[in-house]
């Protein structure tokens, strides 16, 4: 039965309308995430330096173009990637609270990277940004993490139709890959603690701009797989049986959407750390901003928001100046708890997935 949050927008201009909005947003979003940071640049010097012209000091150049313009861009992709991957997780698996963390994913990601800093004595910087000698090792290691968990749930889902059976399994995946963390911490040195702790509060500085291509290419494949499957994503929201009567084949799909949040999700992590809330909340923001749960219109709309909300956080992050950076999981839960809390109180009222 059709509640009020599966109705699509009353008409194609609505829907424009909420682009337009987020796009504006996010263009003010990432030019504030340009002109302001730890260290004050002057306004002019910074449209001088976009300009190609010289500025006063050496430095500012390389802090706009090496440091923030990575930053503000990493935070655009990552952000749209992990809102896209949570909602398309709430979707196949019904769940309201799924997210990119609830099949262990990003667990294997943070596993791959305390082996790397615990185990075998990588580190990071004072600021959250690893060094450039553990770099390749740190992010190999947790993309190797996050894809080994990604193929042991796909491998499960060959076997086991039942979702939540499947979301119980990814939950236990969490629980192994946290108890081996656990161990690694304790026979950990300290100063491999104080890394590993560093790179688990999440950041969007750990992509050079030498990496950006490859970060950004990666994310756009997800991404693009996340379109393509827009019209089945619809057809389950109706329930699996009536997604099979449209000719929609569940099992393929839903092994195409584990590959999809599993790429969003993996890259994510290994470049930027377990970023916390993004996922699981802007689905819901974007839900109820829209009052539709109808995917050609909440995909695009959560594709804009992601990025959004992690350029505010991340902007938000640099208030102190030059005291110090905030540590980005410090933030979101700060935006994304109040809204996860509001959905499972008025849960019946909303009725996103009946």
């Amino acid at each position: 039965m059709k509640t009020a949050h599966h109705r699509i927008p009353r008409c194609r201009e609505s829907l424009v309308l909420y682009v337009a909005v987020l796009l504006g947003a996010l263009c003010l979003l990432f030019l504030a995430n340009l002109f302001v940071g730890s260290v004050r640049i002057p306004f002019d010097a910074v449209v001088d330096i976009f300009m190609g012209r010289e500025v006063e000091k050496a430095t500012w150049s390389f802090i706009v173009l090496q440091s923030r313009f990575p930053q503000a861009v990493t935070a655009l992709f990552a952000g749209a990637s992990l809102a896209v991957a949570g909602l398309m997780l709430q979707t196949v698996f019904n769940n309201p609270l799924a997210g990119p963390s609830i099949l262990g994913i990003d667990s294997g990601a943070s596993l791959g990277v305390a082996l790397v800093m615990l185990f075998l004595g990588g580190s990071v910087g004072t600021a959250g940004a690893i060094h450039l000698s553990g770099s390749i090792a740190v992010v190999l290691a947790a993309f190797a993490g996050a894809v080994l968990i990604l193929g042991i749930i796909i491998l499960f889902s060959t076997w086991v139709r039942s979702n939540i059976m499947l979301l119980i399994i990814g939950i236990m995946m969490g629980y192994i890959t946290s108890s081996v963390i656990s161990l690694l911490n304790f026979f950990a040195t300290a100063e491999g603690v104080f890394s590993y702790t560093l790179w688990g509060m999440g950041n969007f500085s750990g992509v050079s701009l030498q990496q950006l291509p490859l970060f950004c290419t990666l994310l756009s494949v997800g991404l693009l797989m996340a379109v393509l499957l827009i019209k089945p994503l619809n057809a389950l929201l109706l329930g699996e049986r009536y997604a099979e009567n449209l000719g929609v084949n569940v099992r393929l799909t839903r092994i195409w959407l584990l590959v999809s949040t599993g790429l969003l999700t993996a890259v994510s992590t290994a470049f930027c750390g377990p970023v916390s809330f993004i996922g699981l909340a802007v689905p819901h923001m974007a839900r109820l901003w829209m009052g539709s749960s109808n995917h050609k219109g909440l995909l695009p709309v959560t594709l804009l928001l992601g990025p959004a909300v992690a350029l505010l956080c991340n902007l938000i992050s640099v208030i102190p100046g030059s005291s110090g950076v905030i540590p980005l999981n410090a933030i979101t839960p700060v935006l994304g708890a109040p809204v996860i809390i509001y959905v499972i109180v008025n849960q019946k009222k909303i009725q996103y997935f009946n």
